[in-house]
């Protein structure tokens, strides 16, 4: 295997260690797919990514939790928040693995050259906070190899907003390509940038570090930005300018 970050002792950068006494760190990685078939390419895009992770990760000494969120048994806990924002039991379950993944492999349909509904609706109910420097690998599959550019196109636009860290390549699988021995390539040289970014540990840096410094909402981050700052430029406005 000649993947490009074979070789990185991680030991050597800040706060980045191999475990007590050569124990592994487990890190939770969530898989989230919005496949609608059974069996569905979708998903099984998805695992791939997963399963190539945690082989890379093991390497480097990170045993990797996998943790799936499959958007089609939520599908209608999905839309009923999105319309009425109640969060149902499952829904929050989803929501709870999101929050604490260190790491995402996100993979959608591509549905009349865009996205699905479902997964974009997904990721619009979940708190606005909850992913902040979160590591993502972006998936897609479709019927043609025409829609490849919607995961660069659409999905990065999202996941910037959500403030998270998507991996440089993006990966796109049409039928032709699952007959192709490039797509087992791209699937590791996905997973290998997706570990490289948990193995750093920039989540816990941007979250530790830098949290203070990012705009967030009156109660979010589970209720936990609670606070008002009265010395921003808006509250010194509407108290006269002092």
């Amino acid at each position: 295997m000649n993947a490009p970050y074979d070789g990185i002792d991680f030991d050597g950068i800040d706060g980045i260690d191999s475990g007590d006494a050569g124990q592994p760190r487990t890190k939770r990685l969530a898989v989230v797919s919005a496949g609608t078939s059974d069996p569905s390419t979708t998903t099984m895009l998805a695992n791939r990514v997963a399963d190539k992770a945690a082989s890379l990760a093991a390497s480097q000494g990170i045993a990797l939790e996998i943790r799936f969120v499959d958007l089609r048994a939520i599908a209608d806990d999905v839309m009923t928040a999105l319309v009425s924002q109640h969060v149902s039991p499952e829904l929050q379950a989803a929501s709870d693995i999101m929050r604490d993944a260190d790491a995402i492999v996100a993979s959608t349909p591509v549905y009349k050259a865009g996205a699905s509904g479902l997964f974009s609706a997904f990721f619009q109910v979940l708190d606005n906070d909850l992913l902040i420097g979160t590591p993502v690998a972006l998936a897609a599959t479709g019927g043609s190899p025409r829609h490849a550019l919607v995961v660069d196109d659409q999905l990065r636009g999202l996941f910037s907003y959500l403030r998270t860290i998507t991996v440089p390549t993006s990966l796109f699988a049409s039928p032709e390509d699952w007959n192709d021995r490039g797509l087992g390539g791209r699937i590791e040289r996905v997973a290998t940038e997706l570990v490289a970014l948990v193995a750093a540990g920039f989540r816990e840096s941007v979250r530790g570090d830098s949290w203070g410094s990012y705009q967030h909402s009156y109660g979010s981050a589970g209720g936990t930005e609670l606070g008002i700052d009265l010395n921003s430029d808006l509250m010194r406005m509407a108290t006269g300018g002092r």
